[in-house]
């Protein structure tokens, strides 16, 4: 019987950045991050208890195993913190389901550019390596730090709607712009 410990998939890696799946080990960090107020200020399903997290955590590991992909943990090079979660995943908008990416970062590094390299590298993922068709992101129009991500990443197009009883923005990338764009991450 083999002991030996192996390392943890590695989804991408960035200059910064360390991009693997989430872990029950995780929970902790992460609740503290989904539990701050200002950093779920704009999440359509608010700040989650331990409890919520939990669940979160479980959906995301069901989504590795159904689909291969999921909202996946944030760590900084040469550390072991969890700082957030960035990754795409399905999720139904009316009535069609969409590859919809998602980030979030603790407050602590909010300021540095982290997001962009993560959204960078996890697009690259959906629409390089994966092929997918087409990317979206949920957006509330106020989350200003949100909406400039998404456009460094390439998001233009938007159309307003509603999403879980509020109004939003629903960017959508394809891979055809995200080639034409010459857009890719390193590492992947």
């Amino acid at each position: 019987m083999n002991n030996e410990k192996k390392p943890m998939d590695v989804i991408a890696t960035t200059g910064r950045l360390l991009i693997r799946p989430l872990s029950p080990a995780d929970l902790p960090a992460l609740a503290g991050i989904l539990g701050d107020p200002e950093v779920m200020r704009y999440s359509v399903r608010g700040v989650c208890d331990a409890a919520a997290t939990g669940r979160f955590l479980d959906w995301c590991l069901a989504s590795y195993a159904r689909d291969g992909i999921g909202p996946w943990a944030l760590v900084e090079k040469g550390g072991t913190d969890l700082i957030g979660f960035c990754g795409i995943g399905r999720e139904r908008v009316g009535e069609v389901e969409e590859i919809n990416l998602g980030y979030r970062l603790a407050r602590s590094c909010w300021g540095r550019g982290l997001a962009t390299e993560a959204v960078q590298a996890v697009l690259s993922f959906a629409l390089d390596k994966q092929a997918r068709e087409s990317v979206v992101v949920i957006v509330e129009p106020e989350h200003m730090a949100s909406l400039r991500v998404a456009e460094k990443a390439g998001f233009r197009r938007y159309q307003e709607t509603r999403f879980h009883g509020k109004s939003v923005r629903l960017y959508r990338l394809t891979r055809a712009e995200w080639l034409a764009a010459g857009s890719s991450a390193p590492g992947i």
